[in-house]
């Protein structure tokens, strides 16, 4: 049975330029970010030998959330320029180390991994989603992992459940009520996390629960009444596409041979001296050591971005 690997780039890239110092190569260009990702990537390769794999990267511009809610991420402030930098190169990297990149306009990298998960799960392959972003466990199911290299965490579904108080089918009901922060997606105002697994065991769903919002007593119950009109949208923000249009099938998402001349290029470029050891067969333990210990630098760091 086929394993596909799906990264969640865009997560790993924010995570990796605020986790790291701020790394400079000679010429004083940031390289950070792309050592971070480089060494999450190749960290993976050792852990999951899938025999397909794609890492997601969002594209630039906005998407159909955007329609739905102007305020959408509307509070996040602009990249920093040195993050900026960064992405050409990393994504130049990323394809030269054998990984197919997939940025989608209109769509978010969620539900490009969304689309791809399921693709994959109605050809009976198994799915590995490594991210940072919480929100992915509702794609979490038999078949299906949700795995964190920087704090080295791995949920099937019992593990969601664990994690958060609710399976993975009630994720986004779990979120509408709790709100993303990191979206700007509003909740129940005072629903935290304790009240919002409460309301979701007492009444199943989220459609139950504001069929009776009216029996919901205290300042939270009257929130919540407040939220009504709201609530439907809210999980449609939070709701991660699962049938979006992509530009490739599965089968054109093999592993692929590093692209030697194009690695040296870059790595001479960004002086990852280590890194350019192990091209020529010279420190490959050493070079692993440290893409290992880079990955695990960023456990220490906030989980969610």
């Amino acid at each position: 049975m086929p394993t596909l690997l799906l990264v969640d780039g865009s997560s790993y890239l924010y995570r990796a330029f605020h986790a790291l110092p701020d790394l400079r190569n000679s010429q004083g260009e940031p390289t950070g970010a792309i050592r971070g990702v480089l060494s999450m990537l190749r960290r993976l390769e050792s852990d999951y030998k899938a025999e397909f794999r794609a890492c997601v990267f969002d594209a630039k511009g906005k998407t159909f959330r955007d329609d739905w809610y102007p305020e959408y991420k509307s509070h996040r402030p602009p990249m920093p320029d040195d993050l900026r930098a960064q992405i050409a190169p990393l994504h130049e990297a990323v394809q030269a180390e054998g990984w197919p990149l997939l940025s989608v306009e209109g769509v978010e990298a969620d539900d490009v991994i969304g689309t791809l998960t399921r693709q994959a799960l109605e050809r009976g392959w198994e799915v590995v989603i490594s991210t940072g972003d919480k929100d992915l466990t509702q794609l979490v199911r038999p078949g299906v992992r949700w795995v964190n290299t920087m704090s080295e965490e791995v949920l099937d579904a019992a593990g969601v459940e664990a994690k958060f108080g609710v399976p993975p089918e009630r994720i986004v009901d779990y979120l509408a009520l709790v709100g993303d922060t990191v979206d700007n997606v509003p909740g129940v105002e005072k629903c935290g996390p304790k009240t919002a697994v409460k309301w979701l065991t007492e009444y199943g769903t989220l459609d139950n629960l504001v069929a009776n919002a009216d029996k919901v007593g205290g300042k939270v119950g009257e929130n919540l009444r407040k939220h009504l009109d709201f609530l439907p949208l809210g999980k449609k923000l939070v709701t991660v596409a699962t049938d979006v249009e992509l530009p490739v099938a599965l089968d054109e998402l093999p592993a692929r041979e590093d692209d030697k001349a194009a690695l040296r290029a870059l790595y001479e470029r960004f002086e990852f001296r280590g890194w350019l050891k192990d091209l020529d067969g010279g420190a490959a333990s050493v070079a692993a050591s440290k893409a290992a210990t880079d990955s695990r630098r960023f456990a220490a760091e906030p989980a969610e971005l």
